[in-house]
C-alpha cells in the first residue's frame, strides 16, 4: 500500500525530501495537480453507475440497465488503472459498486438483448 495516513503535524525529514507539502491526514488529499481524464472517467462511471442503480429497479428497463452497469464496469475498470489519488479510487469504487449492482439485476431481469433477439 503506497499512500498511508500519518497524522496531522508529522512529516518526513526535509533532507530527504525536495517537494515537501505539509500533511493533512486526509483519505481525500491530493496532489495539487489537475487529472482530467481520471476525473472525466469519475464522473462518467459515477453516472452510469446511478443510471443502471436506478434503472434496475424497474424489471422493463433491464436492458439500459444491463448496458449502462456493464460500460460503468469497463470505464470505472480503466479508470482504476490509471487513477493518481485516493479520492479518484473512492468515487470509482462508489461508480463501480453501483454500475455492478445494476448490470448484475439488469442480467436478472432479462440480460443485454432479452426480448430483442428471439
Amino acid at each position: 500500500m503506497a499512500q498511508t495516513v500519518r497524522p496531522a503535524g508529522i512529516r518526513p525529514a526535509p533532507s530527504r525530501v525536495s517537494n515537501a507539502r505539509p500533511a493533512t491526514g486526509s483519505l481525500f488529499a491530493t496532489d495539487g495537480r489537475p487529472h482530467p481524464v481520471q476525473e472525466a472517467l469519475m464522473a462518467v462511471t459515477g453516472v452510469l453507475g446511478v443510471l443502471a442503480f436506478v434503472t434496475a429497479m424497474f424489471h422493463n428497463l433491464h436492458l439500459i440497465s444491463s448496458w449502462a452497469g456493464l460500460i460503468g464496469i469497463l470505464t470505472g475498470a480503466y479508470g482504476q488503472y490509471i487513477s493518481r489519488t485516493t479520492w479518484q479510487r473512492f468515487g470509482l469504487i462508489m461508480g463501480l459498486g453501483a454500475s455492478a449492482l445494476g448490470f448484475f439485476l439488469g442480467m436478472a431481469h432479462g440480460g443485454l438483448f432479452g426480448s430483442v433477439i428471439t
